[in-house]
């Protein structure tokens, strides 16, 4: 159990190297759970403003739903194929949400970071474009837990 936990620290991402992965990725699975406690999973987009992740989710979605009824998610942004190359972050919380649902574009402070970030790393936009589908969700994590596997093969070498 030692051995494992040292090996967690020595793989574990930076604050700074968490940001980064977090800023480079696309793509988190979100975990939410069911009335009757059986799991669901699906991919979003999403951006990370440093200590929140935002996730621009469908409002008619089964996740939707389940997290109006119980607001606790976790998510996952990993990559690598190989063992050597694994990395990821996971992150777990309560899902606030925030601005009108469907989001049709109406001021909020709150989202004006979040709605810069999106649509430059997406659409290759400076305007947010609103489809009366979709609204936000943040997470601001209880909890986060990061590897990078990388990180053994350079302390093996080094």
């Amino acid at each position: 159990m030692t051995a494992t936990q040292r090996r967690g620290r020595r793989i574990m991402m930076t604050d700074a190297e968490r940001d980064a992965y977090l800023t480079e990725q696309r793509t988190c699975r979100v975990a939410t759970v069911s009335a009757d406690g059986s799991p669901h999973v699906g991919a979003l987009w999403f951006v990370w403003d440093g200590g929140s992740m935002w996730l621009y989710s469908i409002t008619r979605s089964r996740r939707w739903a389940q997290l109006r009824k119980d607001a606790r998610l976790a998510v996952v942004v990993d990559d690598g194929v190989e063992y050597g190359e694994l990395r990821g972050v996971e992150l777990s919380g309560t899902a606030e949400f925030v601005g009108e649902a469907p989001r049709t574009g109406e001021p909020c402070p709150e989202l004006e970071e979040a709605e810069r970030l999106f649509p430059r790393k997406y659409f290759g936009m400076t305007e947010m474009p609103h489809d009366g589908r979709h609204a936000w969700l943040r997470l601001t994590p209880d909890a986060v837990t990061s590897w990078d596997f990388r990180k053994l093969g350079s302390a093996a070498a080094g």
